[in-house]
């Protein structure tokens, strides 16, 4: 690589586009580029601690459409934030602007566009996004983690470029404790993503008080808003059931290493990461999510026979019965494991680093 190359990252304001190019910006730091994270306040919050590379806020807004006076507001801010995104670029004139998805990416990745800085954008759901939509035509290329991707016309399908799930190296690496599921006790992770599922904690301990008052051994490795810690802990210090509680961590191979189950949210990162670890997942899609994306996220590993999938509104009516099932049958487990075992990341920062080659060789 040439040395020293500037790069910008930018980063939508949720954990699902934060998290990814905080792994991209530590890989390219370590082969010598010079990164810089763009984002704004939202996603400040998943950055304040990063000391590694540089951080800047710039500000951004949705485009909003359910009403005309709202639309001209949005409109109206939105072209503030690409002026200000061309002051910014005129500046710092990166050679590369990656954009990692979310509306706090359209505006810098746009102002590149009008100052001829070439940018890439990256796309882990199952469904493109809409900011990154918007910049179709206008990218260089198109860096997906799959391609049976919805949403992309065809007349675009050059420009794609299948480079895997961009998380952390050491997950890719992780091997786990064992390839095979104890029948003797479920070990579950719970994870709600990166702000937690409130549902989460109001559901899903009454499930798993039936499971243990019916005989299935439990330990439950529940992560959680710090509100709802106490709440929590009460609850399980009533029962027989062994316990840990965790806010946010950005250390999950710790947790990798303790379970043989998780039950999560549908982010892509996240069912990524437990299928390289080799974790069987149930997954439970946040109903809300933006064009239904964790929904078809989930669909898409479940159609490899690779996670469970219950919706939320089914979690009282399936749940128990699921983890029953699991309990009284190792095979459910193991069969995924081996699913699993097929899949990997390994190479996705060996192919981002190619992509990049070519489009600074042909910059030059």
């Amino acid at each position: 690589m040439i040395k020293q190359k500037n790069i910008i990252i930018a980063v939508g304001g949720t954990g699902g586009h934060v998290f990814p190019g905080i792994n991209l910006a530590e890989h390219l730091t370590n082969i010598n580029f010079k990164v810089e994270i763009v984002t704004d306040k939202r996603g400040f919050k998943y950055l304040e601690k990063v000391k590694t590379f540089k951080i800047s806020i710039l500000p951004s807004s949705p485009l909003v459409s359910n009403s005309i006076l709202l639309f001209f507001f949005s409109s109206v801010f939105i072209s503030y934030s690409i002026f200000r995104s061309l002051i910014f670029l005129i500046f710092n004139r990166p050679k590369i602007i990656i954009g990692m998805g979310g509306y706090a990416s359209f505006p810098i990745s746009l102002a590149a566009y009008i100052l001829r800085i070439k940018f890439i954008i990256y796309e882990n759901n199952s469904i493109i996004g809409k900011a990154n939509k918007y910049l179709l035509p206008l990218s260089s290329k198109i860096l997906v983690s799959n391609k049976q991707l919805e949403g992309i016309p065809e007349k675009y399908q050059n420009k794609i470029f299948e480079i895997g799930n961009i998380i952390k190296k050491e997950i890719i690496n992780f091997s786990g404790k064992n390839n095979k599921f104890d029948v003797k006790r479920l070990n579950i992770l719970v994870l709600g993503g990166s702000q937690a599922a409130k549902i989460f904690a109001e559901i899903l301990p009454n499930i798993f008080k039936n499971c243990s008052d019916r005989g299935i051994n439990l330990k439950i490795f529940q992560h959680c808003t710090p509100s709802q810690n106490e709440y929590l802990k009460s609850f399980y210090d009533k029962t027989n059931i062994e316990y840990e509680v965790f806010n946010f961590s950005d250390n999950l191979i710790y947790f990798f290493s303790k379970v043989n189950l998780a039950i999560t949210r549908s982010g892509s990162s996240m069912l990524a990461e437990l299928t390289n670890a080799k974790i069987p997942f149930i997954s439970v899609p946040l109903p809300t999510s933006a064009d239904n994306h964790q929904f078809k996220n989930a669909l898409y590993y479940q159609k490899k026979k690779l996670t469970f999938l219950i919706e939320e509104k089914d979690l009282n009516n399936k749940l128990y019965s699921l983890l029953n099932d699991i309990y009284k049958n190792k095979s459910l487990l193991n069969d995924i494991i081996s699913r699993q075992s097929q899949y990997s990341d390994k190479n996705v920062y060996e192919n981002i680093d190619i992509i990049l080659k070519k489009i600074i060789d042909e910059k030059n």
